[in-house]
């Protein structure tokens, strides 16, 4: 990542780092922990506010989604950034290329809106977008 000045970070990373019982536990640590150490600046978008809400919500922990946007809100070195309707113009782009999910479209425009070059994800199916670097959670200990 040191290559990159501005990486976005999808969902995933977020939801496996929050939860600590994934196999990509270690991997997310080191992301975070490099990124609270300011090795490189970070940015994702609001739908990333909205998708850690869901679990917390659907189990009536509304608390759980407040402490969950309080820790993304104020963590150092990460940006979150909003959609507006040149983001999703740029998404609609993306989804018509890759065929892209709506949810994906719209966050990997967020992200290169902002001027990230690199993107890390667990969704092998982002690998295709030529648009930035794409960085599997298990490439990242290796990068």
């Amino acid at each position: 990542m040191k290559k990159h000045r501005l990486v976005g970070i999808d969902t995933a990373p977020f939801i496996y780092h929050l939860e600590g019982k994934s196999p990509y536990a270690d991997c997310t640590s080191s992301l975070f922990d490099e990124l609270a150490r300011g090795s490189f600046d970070a940015v994702t978008s609001v739908l990333t506010l909205m998708e850690l809400a869901v679990k917390p919500l659907q189990m009536a922990r509304p608390e759980v989604a407040d402490e969950y946007e309080v820790l993304l809100v104020n963590f150092p070195n990460l940006r979150i950034v909003d959609l507006n309707r040149s983001a999703a113009r740029q998404a609609a782009e993306l989804r018509a290329k890759y065929r892209l999910r709506s949810a994906d479209a719209l966050q990997l425009a967020a992200c290169l809106r902002a001027g990230a070059t690199a993107f890390v994800t667990n969704d092998r199916a982002l690998r295709q977008v030529m648009e930035l670097e794409v960085v599997l959670l298990g490439d990242f200990v290796q990068s």
